[in-house]
């Protein structure tokens, strides 16, 4: 069964939007003084800033694709993305996020599992034939754990 679904973290863009506003006006604000001698400070901090942006920009969503043969998500466009066979898949269950999981990918020690999530509290929780488990966010949980079961059956 082929599925595919976009989920976009409308937070995630609105906190990108600030720091973009908050960025252009101390570049505004920073231009307005004479210029200092150290050029290369201001490369520095504009390249900082952007790669700030950059990374914030590329959690504003979660695509979750399955195909033939895998399981694939990808956050934003794509500066992180992760594949998991559907034949090392053993099983999937809609699952319920705690608040303090937070959102972006997360490792957790207790209980023992990876999390990936752009908004919202549901998931759906898969465990591979080797043990680890794995938590994928979703603004719609019982489709895509139908689409998972009957991807492994």
């Amino acid at each position: 069964m082929n599925y595919k679904h976009t989920q976009i973290g409308y937070l995630m863009l609105v906190v990108t939007l600030a720091v973009l506003m908050l960025f252009a006006w101390v570049y505004i604000m920073t231009s307005a003084e004479p210029p200092s001698a150290d050029s290369g400070t201001n490369f520095a901090v504009t390249t900082i800033m952007t790669l700030i942006l950059f990374i914030l920009a590329s959690f504003g969503s979660l695509q979750v694709i399955i195909d033939g043969e895998y399981l694939r998500i990808k956050f934003g466009y794509g500066i992180y993305q992760k594949k998991f066979s559907l034949n090392d898949v053993m099983s999937a269950k809609t699952a319920k996020n705690h608040w303090y999981y937070g959102w972006g990918i997360k490792g957790w020690l207790w209980p023992k599992m990876w999390i990936y999530n752009v908004s919202g509290f549901d998931a759906v929780e898969i465990k591979l034939k080797n043990g680890k488990t794995y938590r994928i966010g979703t603004d719609e949980p019982k489709k895509l754990e139908q689409a998972i079961l009957h991807s492994i059956k």
